[in-house]
């Protein structure tokens, strides 16, 4: 992850001879790209770039940074520069103690002086405000009981877009309002009588996070998947013969398997780089295939595709990886014991999977979090039986991926352990992303209650 940066990368490489300068975007803050401006994960074990007022700061061995003076009235630490206008800034933040109902662990954003700030606190009372703060005057613009503890983390961003403020807790809005406090200033880490640890600050010049490399331009997806084509099959089918396989099949035009087993590509376990058992070229279609063990990397997609009625009966490195395209249809079939993922998307664009059964695995899907070229990826699932699985989708929110959901039967979880969507903070290639938070928001996480149904 880059650190301290106060440059504005996706901006530069949209805009060259435009006229647009790093100078100038760190000093105003107005493209209409989203550009990472500023970050640091404390990985370095010190806050160069940051500037102290009050409190105990360190840096643990983990890479957190920790105010540990429960005693202090205001401790804070700044960074950025003064005439910021329009950003985000978001930061995991973990209370460890509050010494009253008052006290609070927060963030916050164009602070024009040491008392002069919007702040987003979590407060020892459990609840989570939005604040315009001006000395010992406070404003609340919104709240939320949220039941805050200590010991968690909780992701906490403040968007500021003229004089609108708005406030998120682990993805979820729970204030939004007008002040005209401060048109400008820098971000900040705040308690006042309390004790706490941040990680992960991002400052973002559009409201969220960028791509290592700047994707191209999307929209999200469609509320609604495309006509569904074939419903799977009341239960696992029986293969009707079986086929070893040496080498990968090419796969152009449309390859239809009758429903017989091919098997015998690479080891049957997660190691990396295992051929693919099929490699479907641009706007291929495979169907009616069952797919045995060993099975490699399962299917790989190098540009469009469509799998209608394909089954994985033990899911390899991963049951299909989507590499090339813009829009990949998953269309009946299913898997089952997948260690870690069923289908992995590293292209861009959008995956539809309907119809569809998943069975012992770790994730349905999974937006690719630290490939070399990072995209924002959107997925739709629709019409999905699932047992014994840890997640559904994993997605980069800071990448504006976004994840759909309905008809969702969750079976024999009556402790609701499955995740339906997890959030992760994409990182560049060679890092490991971060989990960030999980559940619906209207944004990332699109879902209601009705939409999931458990059995």
């Amino acid at each position: 992850m880059q650190k301290k940066r106060l440059s504005a990368r996706r901006p530069l490489l949209l805009a060259v001879g435009a006229g647009v300068t790093a100078a100038a975007l760190a000093a105003g803050m107005t493209s209409a790209f989203a550009a990472t401006v500023f970050s640091d994960d404390f990985t370095d074990g010190d806050t160069s770039g940051w500037s102290k007022s009050g409190g105990t700061w360190t840096v643990d061995g983990s890479g957190v940074l920790n105010q540990s003076n429960a005693g202090s009235e205001l401790a804070r630490q700044f960074a950025g520069q003064s005439s910021w206008t329009n950003y985000s800034v978001q930061a995991r933040v973990r209370p460890t103690s509050f010494g009253s109902s008052s006290a609070l662990v927060g963030l916050a954003a164009r602070s024009t002086s040491s008392t002069k700030m919007y702040r987003l606190a979590l407060l020892g009372s459990g609840r989570a405000e939005l604040q315009a703060v001006n000395g010992s005057s406070v404003t609340a613009i919104g709240s939320a009981a949220l039941g805050i503890g200590t010991g968690t983390w909780y992701t906490l961003r403040i968007e500021t877009s003229g004089s609108t403020i708005r406030g998120f807790v682990n993805g979820t809005q729970i204030a939004s309002g007008s002040n005209s406090l401060a048109g400008a200033g820098r971000i900040g880490l705040v308690t006042a009588y309390a004790s706490g640890g941040f990680d992960d600050v991002l400052v973002d010049s559009s409201g969220g996070g960028t791509p290592t490399t700047p994707p191209p331009t999307t929209t999200g997806p469609p509320t609604t998947p495309p006509p569904t084509t074939t419903p799977p099959p009341a239960g696992w089918p029986t293969p009707t013969g079986s086929q070893k396989v040496d080498a990968t099949i090419p796969v152009s035009g449309s390859f239809d398997g009758g429903l017989k087993r091919y098997y015998g590509i690479g080891d049957g376990g997660q190691s990396e780089s295992q051929d693919p058992m099929f490699e479907l070229a641009a706007g291929a279609t495979l169907r009616n295939v069952i797919i045995g063990a060993p099975a490699g990397d399962g299917v790989h997609c190098e540009g469009n595709c469509t799998l209608i009625n394909v089954w994985w009966e033990d899911v390899g490195e991963d049951a299909a990886t989507f590499r090339g395209g813009t829009t990949y249809t998953v269309d009946g079939g299913g898997a089952r014991s997948a260690s870690d993922k069923v289908f992995q998307h590293n292209g861009s664009g959008t995956v539809y999977i309907r119809n569809f059964r998943v069975e012992n695995a770790g994730k349905l899907y999974r937006a690719c979090g630290n490939c070399s070229t990072s995209y924002q990826r959107h997925v739709v699932i629709d019409n999905v039986i699932v047992r014994n699985t840890d997640a559904i989708a994993g997605i980069n929110t800071n990448w504006g991926d976004t994840a759909r959901f309905s008809r969702i039967t969750i079976v024999g979880d009556p402790d609701r352990e499955t995740s339906i969507c997890v959030k992760y903070k994409g990182v560049p290639k060679g890092s490991e992303p971060t989990e960030i938070g999980e559940g619906a928001d209207g944004v990332n996480c699109l879902y209601s209650p009705s939409d999931i149904t458990y059995q």
